[in-house]
């Protein structure tokens, strides 16, 4: 918990003292699509999911900034019998794993002040995650803060001097860290509003 604090604090000085005159905030609603052992553990399709995307443009095709993110994968599995380790139980599953994405970013537009302007970027920083499976009256938690790497590419639909509609495709790739023996990976297609600051 200490940890988000600080993020949170140092996130809030950086967005108050932009490096330039002009920001962009993009707040965009984020389906993800589990990959590798994520995949493994939840096949679903998340449809719980919402990203903020703070670019200070330092000049008018080179945004730095942060995002923030969070998407949730659910899915419940039929009555089985489940072995962990040397335990069995029998029951019907449910399992959630929560992702927080914390990130410095980078993003070069190709054709900025144009109607259409495609971007692409990427990403560093940690990925929160909680792992959580429900069985009967038992709960299995895992939580681990893994290092991460994020590209993306995108669009931006550009309605006015202080307003644009965007399509985002990010890849979040977390190493394995904490209760988690394997990386954590999900793509994310994000759509939403980006709001301008002159």
């Amino acid at each position: 918990m200490k940890k988000l604090i600080y993020i949170a604090a140092f996130l809030f000085v950086w967005v108050t003292n932009p490096l330039s005159a002009q920001t962009n905030t993009a707040l965009t609603y984020s389906m993800g699509f589990a990959t590798g052992d994520l995949s493994d553990f939840i096949s679903k399709t998340s449809f719980r999911g919402v990203t903020l995307d703070f670019r200070s443009m330092t000049r008018p095709d080179l945004g730095i900034g942060f995002s923030l993110g969070w998407n949730t994968f659910y899915e419940s599995k039929d009555y089985d019998t489940y072995t962990v380790g040397t335990e069995s139980l029998s029951g019907k599953q449910y399992r959630y794993s929560n992702h927080v994405p914390m990130l410095v970013s980078f993003d070069y537009y190709l054709k900025p002040g144009e109607k259409v302007s495609p971007f692409f970027g990427i990403g560093t920083g940690v990925v929160y995650t909680r792992r959580n499976t429900d069985m009967n009256l038992y709960t299995l938690k895992q939580e681990a803060w893994n290092f991460a790497f994020q590209p993306q590419i995108g669009v931006q639909l550009n309605n006015s001097i202080t307003s644009a509609t965007t399509i985002m495709l990010k890849y979040y790739y977390g190493l394995k860290a904490g209760d988690l023996a394997e990386p954590q990976s999900y793509l994310a297609l994000n759509v939403g509003f980006v709001f301008r600051q002159p």
